[in-house]
């Protein structure tokens, strides 16, 4: 029999950004700063970045970080950095100077390519405490590093060409939000990412041309919408910064019909005064994750725009979305239905196992795990955590979740943060269900204290909704909703009421931070 390796030649993350930005000219592709870039600006300002990283001896496997806020050189830099085949690693844009030290030198990382206008004092601490960069690409006129955006304009634009790459190389070492101590680099690879990419165009409802806004960070979960909108041939609509005001004026003044908010950015949206009259027609599909959301919020939502939310789960190990609550499945007839993440995807495998590694009965909770094309490598210089992720031939998420009858997956908390409350199992995910469904709560977080009667006392912090006011009579009310709902044991030992609610750069609530801040 005649084989040949080139016969089942993978085609990954690089090929689909060659095909996609040649497949226009004229087409607005990037709306960013206030100006419009078509795809063959895009492309021409990709193929010149390219060969500027090229000309710094930059080529397949070097490992390069990212520090900026959005603008545009952010968007041409990523995507000439899967043309030339590096290694790209982000670095937080809100992340302290210790953090991005810590990830510098953890990923061994070469090259720091950094905006000047926000990051140039930064970029001068990290050149004393990095060693091992031993090159500074700046976006513009820097003291401390070289001008990467000049170097890149003395290139003639020229064809764009695949590097010669394999699916097991790495792409990209993405840093977990460090909640549970030192952050992990998670070392994903070209066909880990290509598979993600392949999923999104199968599982979410994106538009065709869809004019996608993204209002987090390109560096992290912005960029993952980046190739999506690229392959529908659409445009990705990026404002200054994120606001209600910001939000509804792009919508209605670019049609926008596609984008992707974490939790918090709903319920700002929802509690804007221009959440009543905004003209939202346009909007196909707003996708959110990230962070668990409060069932009450969303019906609201539900309730003002229509089925246009769709939700997706993963995590960076298993990134954006092995399970999915597709638009039509937002059902309000069904109670409970949005408290769910959604069905797993066909094209993973997903179980939710015991401590012995057997599978759960359905309607049991059990940890979620998950096999596939999708999964990590597995985390940099971490052997023996990554022989513990993936014990039993899966990568165990750490959360724990329930299958309904319908095959519609739960999640009722987190496994480290099980509270044992007089011997009992307290799921947090649970009681901050019943207290965001309270009229006057708009985010709740719940956790353990230790406790030297119970153990740990089941504790939660709540931010209350615009005009609401604490009170005996409010705290009393949520304590007795949980008991109806749950029962006594479940029931909140103490509430504290904030202001606003910590997040990790990721944007989940930072519960360390809570649990630091009120622990005697």
């Amino acid at each position: 029999m005649f084989l040949n390796n080139s016969l089942y030649e993978e085609r990954l993350l690089p090929h689909l950004i060659v095909d996609a930005l040649g497949k226009y000219d004229e087409h607005p592709c990037l709306y960013l700063g206030g100006e419009t870039a078509t795809y063959k600006e895009v492309r021409r300002k990709v193929s010149q970045y390219s060969q500027a990283l090229k000309e710094k001896n930059i080529k397949v496997g070097t490992r390069v970080a990212l520090l900026s806020e959005n603008c545009p050189e952010i968007v041409f830099l990523q995507l000439a950095a899967n043309v030339v085949g590096c290694c790209v690693t982000p670095l937080h844009p809100k992340g302290s100077s210790e953090d991005h030290a810590y990830v510098l030198n953890d990923a061994e990382i070469e090259v720091l390519v950094y905006q000047p206008s926000q990051y140039e004092q930064r970029a001068r601490e990290l050149a004393k405490v990095a060693p091992g960069v031993n090159r500074f690409l700046a976006f513009g006129p820097s003291e401390v590093g070289e001008d990467c955006t000049a170097l890149a304009s003395t290139f003639d634009p020229a064809p764009l060409t695949v590097p010669d790459i394999q699916g097991k190389d790495v792409n990209n070492i993405v840093y977990t939000g460090g909640t549970t101590g030192k952050p992990k680099g998670v070392v994903h690879t070209y066909a880990s990412l290509t598979y993600m990419t392949m999923m999104q165009m199968a599982e979410w409802e994106i538009p065709s041309r869809v004019r996608f806004m993204v209002v987090t960070p390109l560096s992290h979960a912005g960029y993952t919408c980046l190739v999506p909108t690229l392959l529908r041939g659409g445009c990705l609509y990026v404002p200054p910064s994120f606001s209600p005001d910001t939000f509804f004026d792009m919508v209605e003044q670019h049609r926008i019909n596609a984008t992707m908010l974490v939790p918090v950015m709903l319920y700002s949206l929802l509690d804007s005064e221009r959440a009543a009259s905004a003209d939202m027609s346009s909007m196909v599909s707003i996708f959110y994750g990230a962070s668990a959301i409060s069932p009450v919020r969303l019906q609201e939502a539900l309730l003002k725009w229509g089925k246009i939310f769709a939700q997706f789960y993963g995590q960076t190990e298993a990134p954006t979305c092995f399970a999915n609550l597709r638009r039509e499945d937002h059902d309000l007839d069904v109670p409970g239905r949005l408290e769910c993440c959604g069905r797993p995807s066909p094209w993973v495998h997903v179980a939710l196992l015991d401590d012995n590694g057997s599978e759960v009965q359905r309607g049991t909770a059990g940890e979620i795990c998950v096999r596939g094309p999708l999964l990590m490598q597995g985390y940099l210089n971490k052997p023996e955590q990554t022989r513990e992720v993936f014990e039993g031939v899966w990568l165990h998420t750490g959360d724990i979740g329930r299958f309904d009858e319908d095959g519609f997956l739960y999640i009722v908390g987190r496994k480290k943060d099980v509270i044992i409350t007089g011997g009992f199992n307290v799921f947090p995910r649970e009681v901050e269900d019943v207290l965001s469904a309270h009229a006057d709560v708009e985010q709740s977080v719940v956790f353990g204290l230790p406790d030297e009667r119970w153990g740990e006392a089941v504790t939660a912090v709540l931010k209350l909704r615009p005009g609401v006011r604490q009170s005996d009579e409010l705290l009393s009310s949520l304590i007795d909703s949980v008991k109806a709902a749950k029962g006594s044991v479940q029931a909140p030992k103490a509430i504290h009421f904030s202001d606003s609610i910590p997040l990790t750069p990721v944007g989940k609530p930072d519960k360390n931070q809570l649990i630091s801040r009120y622990q005697t």
